[in-house]
Order: C-alpha cells, then structure tokens, then sequence
C-alpha cells in the first residue's frame, strides 16, 4: 500500500478556484486501477491553538493507492495531465509525500 499525502497552497484566494477544479476529476480518479482513496481535507474549524493549522489558501489530498506503478500510472493519466495545467498558475507551491507503512 502506498500512501500519499498531496499539500496544495494556491495563490491568496485562489483556493475554491482550484478546488473547484479537482472537484470535477474526484469520480474519475477513484475509478483508477489500485486508488483505494482519494479525497481532499482542509484545517478543521476551531480547536486548540496547538493544532497547526495550513491556512485558508491550502488544501490537502490524502490518497492510497494499492501500489507504486498504480500512483505513477495515475500521475500520468490524461485526466491529471489536464488538471495540473489548468491550475498551474494559480498553485503558489505543491509538497508531494509519498509514504509506505512500516
């Protein structure tokens, strides 16, 4: 199992453009060969100030994915292609992390 853990900050308030954006690629993306989840989260409301929060211009995509070869055909779907080019310009940065469990 392959976990990745996606942390997108956009341009300041550019953030509902572009998730609007992946919204239209989610079904797509979960229909893939070996996703096993795919979503995007943001900073709960509220909490304690020790909770470190990513901000109103960040999301963050959690995804699992059956195997190494299942994330790299994903990365170069025609689906994925077409999104990042449609929001490259609003991304200010983007931390790809991709982890295995102990």
């Amino acid at each position: 199992m392959i976990h990745v853990v996606a942390i997108i900050t956009t341009k300041p308030g550019q953030r509902g453009t572009v998730f609007s954006s992946f919204r239209d690629i989610i079904l797509e993306v979960r229909r893939e060969e070996g996703c096993v989840e795919y979503r995007a989260t943001v900073d709960i409301e509220g909490g304690p100030e020790t909770w470190a929060k990513f901000g109103p211009d960040t999301f963050v995509v959690i995804e699992k994915w059956e195997s190494k070869e299942a994330l790299e055909a994903h990365s170069a779907s025609a689906h994925m292609v077409a999104y990042a080019a449609r929001v490259k310009d609003l991304i200010a940065s983007r931390a790809i992390h991709v982890l295995e469990p102990l």
